[in-house]
């Protein structure tokens, strides 16, 4: 028997990460406190999640200054787009079943 449903990526499947790999999938990189009003997470939580991606190599963060005032911006990288692209694919397994 063919196994129906396709894995999917923990990493990508808790909602706010996944809030934020939708974001840049769209816009590629953007800065911290747009991601923060498009999801409404708190910059702790959202810091933490950041961190997360980050470390599994989805995006890119780097640290910058506009004038006197700190920069953090985040981009998705070719790992992150293809991870991204395979949750979806991963997700359509879970959405076919019920039109079989």
């Amino acid at each position: 028997m063919e196994k129906v449903f396709q894995p999917l990526d923990p990493l990508l499947h808790a909602e706010l990460r996944l809030a934020v790999m939708s974001l840049l999938i769209a816009d590629e990189e953007a800065e911290f406190p747009y991601i923060k009003e498009q999801t409404g997470a708190t910059a702790g939580n959202l810091s933490v999640q950041i961190d997360k991606l980050s470390s599994a190599g989805y995006i890119k963060v780097r640290k910058t200054f506009k004038g006197k005032r700190p920069c953090t911006l985040c981009r998705i990288t070719a790992n992150g787009q293809k991870a991204f692209a395979a949750y979806v694919e991963a997700l359509k397994s879970y959405l076919e079943v019920g039109e079989k």
